[in-house]
């Protein structure tokens, strides 16, 4: 179907579901992060069609509109098999791109990704999203005998292994870097710091949060203001602003503590798709305390979802203790935030509300950090009056919450700190020469 010039930065949404009314205010705000201009919808409650997803009329209906529009994309809120997407490819205006919800959410990631690590993963994600579709075809060649049909042949046979291959290579390097972060993990323990991940849904807020809980940033502040900021910091009302992790001090007085921002989490995401991000959400999983950020002013029902589905990821494999952080208490009065803190009693029990952006309860958040992560060791080191004394003395400064240091005959140290700081005190105090007498 030959049509009007297409605007390629203009999309059409569709959207179907087995039943109730279809809700497109996510995919919306999917491909508004992917920079379309969402010119209009279609959507349709039925049981899928095997051919088109949506039925016959109401792909007439949305071949209208795209004309109409002069959209040059439709964007499924739907996963599309690669047969329904090559049939409504044959119905649109030539030159009308036909994406689904998981291929919207790969282009995005692609436009995010700055590091190596999280280029790495989005192409893990796009090849794990193309194997099937590849195989299917190879599959339908062989088994119909028909080799050129719709293109296939020898060269999609040729391209499996070679995705196959990829996927092995990149596994490869995203273990190495798993490996590279995690000595960093444990290196930063045994230099005294207790280690926080914030992890939540896109858009709860959790990079604002950071930037209040950061000593080193301030919430208002832009992009390019900050020697050290990256754009995984930015606070902006957008989805997926933050596709690797960013790290930074907490402003704590007793305890040394890291704050690292992770990737959101999005509903209806499939299983090769999480997978693909595993490294990222390493991050959360091998943190000594996880602080899940939800957005307090959405819809109770929306909320309890979407911490269900949290709970469901990070249970998984999570070993650490999980506050819940209701963020944006700015947007909703003070009455229906303790509604729903009752309403989420059993999935939040003894939650933190909060506004990370006008600072309301985050002296009680730190608290609770404090409360929450493994509690320090007491040590009292009797040390003798040695240059070697001084530089360890230092050095427990630096690393531990020092009460109180007696300088006599001998040094003696009052301290506390993590397990493996006051193991490692330990070990350099016996180390030290005994001064000759």
């Amino acid at each position: 179907m030959t049509g009007a010039p297409r605007d390629p930065e203009t999309a059409v949404i569709a959207t179907r579901v087995d039943r109730g009314t279809p809700d497109t205010a996510e995919i919306r705000e999917l491909a508004r992060a992917a920079d379309y201009r969402v010119a209009g919808e279609v959507t349709q409650t039925r049981k899928e069609d095997p051919a088109l997803c949506l039925g016959e009329g109401k792909v007439d209906d949305l071949v209208a509109l795209v004309v109409e529009t002069g959209a040059g994309v439709v964007i499924f809120d739907n996963r599309l098999g690669p047969y329904q997407t090559y049939n409504l490819g044959t119905r649109l205006p030539d030159g009308v791109e036909v994406a689904d919800r998981f291929r919207l959410i790969l282009d995005i990631f692609g436009q995010r990704a700055q590091t190596r690590k999280a280029q790495l993963q989005v192409e893990l994600a796009e090849l794990r999203y193309e194997l099937p579709r590849v195989e299917a075809k190879v599959s339908l060649a062989k088994r119909d005998e028909r080799p050129g049909f719709m293109g296939l042949g020898e060269y999609d046979e040729s391209r499996e292994q070679d995705i196959k291959a990829r996927i092995s290579r990149i596994r490869e390097e995203l273990d190495q870097i798993e490996r590279d972060e995690e000595h960093r993990r444990e290196r930063r323990r045994e230099s005294g710091f207790d280690l926080v991940a914030l992890a939540g849904y896109t858009n709860a807020g959790k990079s604002t949060l950071l930037r209040r809980l950061a000593a080193d940033l301030d919430v208002d502040e832009n992009e390019g203001l900050h020697p050290d900021l990256e754009a995984t910091a930015e606070s902006q009302d957008r989805l997926f602003t933050t596709l690797g992790t960013t790290t930074r001090r907490a402003d704590m007085d007793r305890r040394d503590v890291l704050v690292t921002d992770t990737v959101g989490f999005i509903s209806d995401l499939p299983h090769w798709l999480v997978e693909s991000f595993k490294s990222t959400l390493d991050a959360v999983y091998r943190a000594d305390l996880v602080l899940l950020v939800v957005d307090v002013s959405e819809p109770i029902d929306e909320i309890r979802e979407k911490l269900v589905t949290s709970h469901d990821t990070l249970y998984e494999r999570n070993e650490a203790p999980i506050v819940t952080v209701l963020n944006k208490v700015d947007k909703v009065a003070e009455a229906e935030v303790e509604e729903k803190k009752a309403a989420l009693s059993a999935l939040a029990p003894y939650p933190i509300a909060v506004s990370g952006r006008e600072g309301t309860g985050v002296d009680d958040l730190l608290d609770r950090i404090d409360d929450e992560l493994p509690p320090y060791e007491r040590e009292r080191l009797v040390l003798p009056m040695t240059d070697e004394t001084m530089s360890l003395v230092s050095w427990i400064h630096d690393n531990a919450n020092v009460n109180d240091v007696d300088y006599g005959e001998q040094v003696v140290v009052d301290f506390e700190a993590r397990p493996v700081v006051v193991e490692k005190s330990r070990a350099k105090a016996s180390e030290l020469p005994v001064p000759a007498e």
